[in-house]
């Protein structure tokens, strides 16, 4: 877990930044102001896209029951899962517009955080240990700051999310079994590059449009972690998860930069507060529970193909990676690659 004196520094430096805005900007999502102290409630709104009964939303209740006990319930939070707040992409643009507050994301922060897109490179990280050692420690810091200075959110807290793998209703072990397979892929530039590169056709698609374009045969297969492949109920209309295994990544729960500079100290320090035991809560139940969609899925029928060459799929996809990669950001990645 990462230490309470990085979050509090994270608060800090996101004051320090709020501090060089308009401090007189409205941000609509927030139902008042908290400065003063009179005890006024505060409502912010949490999107996600995934289900209720996934991992994230849990956490993301617990979450904000934390806040509310913290705050002595000034601080109210609404969570919106399923997209119904919209896409990451959609929500993250509402909270810079001041219409939302919160959201579960990842690596589409590139879109205004290039070093994000380190979040989910494709075989940047080795194993969870090696993901965990690089998010907690001087890299992770770096990429927490540059999202705080250019996306306008601040992250609270970090998730470790499972392995990603490829889902197709054929067997694919190696790069030559894609030909050109029509695969949907997040709005993230790099999944394009690699997945183009390893033989696919990779069509970006928002997730909650999947599993219709998966049932009409718009496209053949996508890829994601075994959570939200139970979440998305992809087992209807996919018959493989194909080991590939080809990114291990985190996500955060951010909020608006200007939504929480608003909250007066002892408010912040409460948000902080009920970050740190959330982040805990979170790495407990990913423990408990991220075992059991394997299970789940193999009930459901699909079958698990664990004869992949993922060494075959690497090696097809680092040109593209480091084509892809900016000259700051594959430096940050070798030093992903050499971090112990």
């Amino acid at each position: 877990m990462k230490k309470f004196k990085w979050l509090v520094a994270g608060t800090a430096l996101t004051v320090a930044l709020a501090a060089c805005g308009d401090e007189d900007a409205d941000t609509g999502g927030n139902g008042g102001n908290g400065e003063d102290g009179n005890g006024e409630t505060i409502s912010w709104r949490m999107g996600h896209l995934a289900a209720e009964d996934h991992i994230w939303h849990e956490t993301a209740e617990h979450f904000a029951d934390l806040v509310n006990e913290k705050s002595d319930g000034q601080i109210e939070i609404s969570i919106y899962p399923n997209n119904q707040l919209g896409g990451e992409t959609d929500v993250l643009n509402s909270i810079q517009a001041g219409n939302a507050d919160m959201v579960i994301t990842g690596e589409t922060l590139q879109n205004w955080s290039p070093k994000s897109a380190l979040l989910a490179a494709p075989y940047a990280f080795r194993d969870a240990e090696h993901m965990i050692n690089v998010v907690e420690g001087e890299i992770g810091e770096e990429i927490e700051e540059e999202i705080i200075s250019k996306a306008g959110v601040t992250p609270l807290f970090y998730m470790e999310r499972a392995p990603r793998n490829l889902t197709s209703n054929d067997p694919i072990s190696s790069p030559d079994d894609l030909s050109g397979l029509r695969m949907r892929v997040p709005n993230v530039p790099l999944f394009m590059s690699a997945w183009e590169a390893a033989g696919a056709n990779p069509q970006v698609m928002d997730f909650d449009e999947v599993f219709t374009g998966l049932q009409q045969g718009v496209i053949g297969g996508q890829e994601n972690p075994v959570d939200l492949i139970h979440s998305g109920a992809l087992y209807e209309v996919q018959e493989y998860v194909n080991m590939t295994e080809h990114v291990f990544s985190w996500i955060y729960m951010v909020v608006g930069n200007d939504q929480l500079e608003e909250l007066s100290d002892d408010l912040q320090a409460a948000v902080w507060e009920a970050s740190e035991e959330a982040q805990e809560y979170a790495a407990d139940l990913y423990v408990e529970e991220i075992e059991n969609y394997h299970e789940l899925l193999e009930e459901e029928g699909m079958t698990f193909n664990q004869d992949v060459d993922q060494d075959a799929f690497r090696e097809a996809m680092e040109p593209a990676i480091e084509n892809s990669l900016t000259d700051e950001q594959f430096e940050l990645y070798e030093r992903i690659l050499d971090t112990e």
